[in-house]
C-alpha cells in the first residue's frame, strides 16, 4: 500500500501542477480558449476524484469472533470497543486522520419515535401507528406506559429459543438510556465529536446497548502508518445478531465495499449463523473478494496439531459456498497485545510472556499475519487501487498530450511567416471541422443511446418487481401465504398471559420470520439484480465507446499526416484504447446509493380490535354451548380460535402493505439510483471522450491575429510558452512513470 500511496501523492501533484500550467496559460493574450477552461475544469475534478474516492474493506463475523480484537491489531493500537453490545449494528467506519478523532451521530427524535413505533407494534395499552401522536417519548408520561407496557409481559415471556424479542430489548434499551442522552438529542441529527485525551469517551457509546440505541453512524479518524488517506475499514457488528434488521444495516455498508474480510473464532468454528450469512453474501453476489481469517485463542488450543483439524474442517465447511476459499490462521489479540507491549497491563503482559513461550502457535501466527498483509496489500493494490488511478492518470495523460501539442502549434504559429501561418490555418481549420462533426454526431448517438438504456433498465425493473411473474413479490406474497403461526406455545399462557399480549408476541414471531426472509432472501436478489443492470450498463457504453474511440483514432492519424507535410509533427499520434469509466468511482463521487429496503409494516388498531371482537364471539358461543350441556374439550379453544383469526388478519394487511412498500421501494429505485447512475456514466464516458477531441483541436486563429499586431510581445510569449513547454513535460514523464509503475505492479 506504500506504493500506492506514493503514485497517489505524485498523480496528485501531477493535476496540481497542470492546474496550475492552464492558469499560466489562460493570462498569455490570444491564447484564451473554451478547451483550456474545460481542461482546468477536469484537472480540478481528478484532484477532487482522488482525494475522495475511497476503498472500502468491511470485517464481518459473528458476535464475539474478534473483529475488533483484529481491526485494532491492524492498526496497531487499541481504538476500538472490545466486546462491544450487540442490540445495535452500527458500522464503524475507521479512517486515516491527523489523530485521534471519534464522530459520533445521533439519530433525530424523529427517528427514534419511527423506531419506537414500529416495535410498540400491538403492545398491549400502547398506541398503533393511527394513533402515534399521542405518544411522545420524550414526556415521562409516555415512558411510564411503555415501561408498564414492558412489565406486563414478564421478562420469562419475552424469551424464545434462548432469545430475547427484539422489539422489547430495543424498547427497554431507549428507557434506560433517555436520561444519559436526552439533552444531545435534537430535532435534526446531533454530531458529536471526540478527538485528542477525550476519544476513548466514543466507547461509552459503542459498548453500552442503552446508548448505543441512539446512534446511527460512527466514524473513527486515527493516524495509524497503515492507513492511507484512500481506505476505509469497517467494523460491522455481529452477523449473528437475532434482529434482521442489524443484517440489512450490514448489507447496506457491504454494497459499498471491494473487500471483505470474515472473522471466524477458532473457539467455536463456523457456526449456522456463519453458514447463513455467507449464503447470504454469495446470493448478493460479493463472494469473490473475501478473504477469511480463522482468529486463534491461544488458550483454547494446546499445540498446533490440535487446531490444523479444525482448520480443515473450516475450510471444507466454507467450500460448500466459496471454492477454494483463502484462510489464515492467526490470533488478534496476540497480535494487539505485541503491537501494544508498551502500553499493557500487567496482566495482559503476564499473558503475552505465556503466549510467547507457545513458540509453534506463536510462529504459526507471525507466518500466517504477514501471509495475510501480503495479500492484503496485493489485492488492494493490484485489483481496487489500480482501478482508482487508472482513470485519471489516462485523463491526465490525454489532457498533457494536448496541452503538449497545443503550446508547440502555437509556438510554431509565432515563428512563422504570414503565407505559411496562412496555410496551416486551413489545414487545422479542415481537421476541426471534422473533428466537430464527430462530437456533434458522438454527443447525439450518446443522448440516443442513452434514451434507449433508460427504457431497457425501466423495462427490467418493471419485469423484476411485477406482482405476478417478478422474483420479489411473488415470493414474498408466497412466504406469507404459507405462514404458519405457532401458536401451540399459547395455548397454556394465554389466561395468565392476557389475550392482548398473547397476539402481541405472536404477532412479533411472524414479523422477526418476515425480516429475516426479507433480509436473507428477497434483499440478496435485488442486490444480485441490481448488480447485472450495473453490468449491462457497463458493457453498454462499451458498445458505444469502441467505435467513436475508432473513428478518433482515424481522425487523429489523418491529422498527424497532414501536420507532417507543414514539417510539424504531434507529440502523440495515437491515444491508448479508451476504458469505460469505473462505476463505483461514478457512484461514490455521485453520492449515489442503493434505497433501504427495510419494511415498516403499518397496522391499523381494527387488528387487535377485531381479533377481541372474534374473542368475544367465540365466547359467546361458548357459553350459549354451555347452557345447552354442549361438551367443550377445550376452554381455552376461543382464544386460540381468537388468536388464528388476528394472524390470519395480519397476513392480508402485510400483504397490502408489502405491495404498496415495494411499489414505492421499484421507483425510487429506477428513479433515485438506476437511472441516476446510467445518467453520471454516460455523461463520464462523454467528458472522457471529449477530453480526447480537446487534445487536438486547437482554434490558432487568435494567436495568428494577434501576433499579427504585437510582433515587439512575440518574444516574450514565446519564452513564456517554452518554459510551459518543460513544466508541461515535466508533468509527461511523472505520468509517464505512475503508467510504468502500475503496470509493473499489476504484472507482478
Amino acid at each position: 500500500m506504500r506504493s500506492f500511496h506514493m503514485l497517489n501523492e505524485v498523480l496528485l501533484r501531477a493535476a496540481g501542477n497542470m492546474a496550475d500550467l492552464l492558469t499560466t496559460a489562460r493570462d498569455i493574450p490570444g491564447l484564451s480558449g473554451a478547451n483550456r477552461k474545460d481542461w482546468e475544469k477536469t484537472c480540478q475534478h481528478i484532484s477532487r476524484s482522488i482525494s475522495e474516492d475511497r476503498v472500502r474493506v468491511a470485517v464481518v463475523g459473528s458476535i464475539k469472533s474478534g473483529k475488533s480484537t483484529f481491526i485494532n491489531a491492524f492498526l496497531k493500537g487499541d481504538y476500538l470497543k472490545r466486546g462491544a453490545g450487540v442490540v445495535t449494528s452500527i458500522v464503524t467506519r475507521v479512517r486515516k486522520g491527523q489523530g485521534l478523532k471519534a464522530t459520533l451521530y445521533f439519530k433525530s427524535w424523529e427517528e427514534i419515535h419511527s423506531d419506537l413505533e414500529h416495535a410498540m407494534v400491538l403492545l398491549p395499552s400502547m398506541p398503533v401507528a393511527s394513533e402515534a401522536a399521542s405518544f411522545d417519548f420524550r414526556q415521562a408520561e409516555s415512558r411510564s406506559a411503555l415501561q408498564a407496557a414492558l412489565a406486563a409481559l414478564g421478562p420469562d415471556r419475552l424469551i424464545k429459543n434462548g432469545t430475547r424479542n427484539e422489539s422489547s430489548v430495543l424498547m427497554a434499551s431507549y428507557l434506560k438510556g433517555f436520561e444519559s442522552v436526552k439533552d444531545i438529542i435534537s430535532t435534526e441529527t446531533v454530531v458529536r465529536y471526540y478527538e485528542g485525551e477525550e476519544f476513548a469517551l466514543h466507547r461509552d457509546f459503542v459498548g453500552n446497548d442503552a446508548l448505543a440505541v441512539y446512534l446511527k453512524d460512527i466514524e473513527i479518524e486515527i493516524n495509524a502508518d497503515i492507513l492511507d488517506s484512500n481506505l476505509e475499514v469497517a467494523d460491522c457488528q455481529g452477523s449473528d445478531s437475532p434482529n434482521p434488521l442489524h443484517l440489512a444495516m450490514i448489507q447496506d455498508y457491504l454494497l459499498l465495499t471491494h473487500l471483505i474480510i470474515y472473522v471466524i473464532s477458532s473457539r467455536t468454528g463456523l457456526r449456522r449463523a456463519d453458514i447463513r450469512f455467507l449464503s447470504m453474501i454469495q446470493k448478493m453476489g460479493l463472494a469473490e473478494h473475501i478473504l477469511f481469517v480463522v482468529n486463534c485463542d491461544f488458550s483454547e488450543h494446546d499445540s498446533v496439531d490440535g487446531l490444523l483439524p479444525l482448520i480443515e474442517r473450516i475450510r471444507e465447511e466454507i467450500s460448500l459456498i466459496k471454492p477454494s476459499p483463502t484462510l489464515y490462521t492467526l490470533s488478534s489479540l496476540y497480535n494487539l497485545f505485541k503491537n501494544t507491549e508498551s502500553n499493557l497491563s500487567e496482566k495482559d503482559h503476564m499473558r503475552l510472556l505465556q503466549w510467547r513461550k507457545e513458540e509453534a502457535l506463536a510462529a504459526l501466527s507471525d507466518g500466517e499475519t504477514r501471509r495475510f498483509m501480503t495479500d492484503f496489500d496485493e489485492m488492494l493494490l493490484h485489483e481496487r487501487y489500480a482501478l482508482l488511478l487508472r482513470n485519471p492518470v489516462e485523463r491526465l495523460t490525454v489532457i498533457s498530450a494536448g496541452v503538449d501539442h497545443w503550446i508547440d502549434i502555437n509556438l510554431d504559429m509565432l515563428n512563422r511567416d504570414s503565407v505559411s501561418a496562412v496555410e496551416m490555418l486551413k489545414k487545422i481549420k479542415r481537421h476541426e471541422a471534422k473533428i466537430l462533426h464527430l462530437k456533434t454526431m458522438m454527443e447525439s448517438t450518446l443522448n440516443g443511446a442513452l434514451q434507449k438504456i433508460r427504457q431497457d433498465l425501466k423495462a427490467d425493473v418493471d419485469r423484476f418487481f411485477d406482482i405476478h411473474n417478478g422474483e420479489v413479490l411473488s415470493g414474498m406474497l408466497r412466504f406469507i401465504s404459507q405462514y404458519s403461526a405457532d401458536i401451540d406455545p399459547f395455548q397454556e399462557k394465554t389466561s395468565k398471559l392476557g389475550f392482548t399480549q398473547a397476539l402481541f408476541l405472536v404477532f412479533q414471531e411472524f414479523k422477526q420470520s418476515l425480516d429475516a426472509f426479507v433480509t436473507e432472501s428477497t434483499m440478496p436478489e435485488v442486490i444480485r439484480f441490481v448488480r447485472e443492470e450495473e453490468a449491462k450498463i457497463a458493457a453498454y457504453l462499451l458498445t458505444i465507446a469502441a467505435p467513436y474511440d475508432g473513428l478518433l483514432q482515424d481522425a487523429l492519424s489523418d491529422y498527424s499526416v497532414s501536420m507532417s507535410s507543414l514539417g510539424f509533427t504531434p507529440i502523440q499520434d495515437r491515444m491508448d484504447p479508451i476504458r469505460i469509466p469505473e462505476l463505483d468511482a461514478i457512484k461514490s463521487r455521485s453520492g449515489l446509493r442503493l434505497p433501504p429496503a427495510g419494511i415498516t409494516l403499518r397496522y391499523s388498531a381494527r387488528i387487535k380490535t377485531e381479533a377481541i371482537v372474534k374473542l368475544g364471539c367465540y365466547t359467546l358461543v361458548t357459553l350459549v354451548k354451555r347452557l345447552l350441556k354442549k361438551s367443550i374439550q377445550n376452554c381455552q379453544k376461543d382464544e386460540i380460535h381468537a388468536l388464528k383469526d388476528g394472524v390470519d388478519r395480519m397476513k392480508r394487511e402485510t400483504e397490502r402493505s408489502i405491495v404498496s412498500h415495494f411499489k414505492d421501494y421499484r421507483e425510487n429505485l429506477k428513479f433515485q439510483y438506476i437511472f441516476k447512475l446510467a445518467d453520471a456514466a454516460f455523461q463520464s464516458l462523454l467528458e472522457c471522450l471529449m477530453d480526447r477531441f480537446e487534445a487536438y483541436s486547437t482554434d490558432i486563429s487568435r494567436i495568428a491575429k494577434w501576433a499579427d499586431g504585437h510582433q515587439i510581445d512575440k518574444d516574450r510569449v514565446s519564452r513564456t510558452l517554452e518554459g510551459m513547454r518543460l513544466r508541461s513535460r515535466e508533468i509527461t514523464e511523472q505520468l509517464k512513470s505512475i503508467r510504468e509503475q502500475m503496470d509493473h505492479e499489476s504484472s507482478r
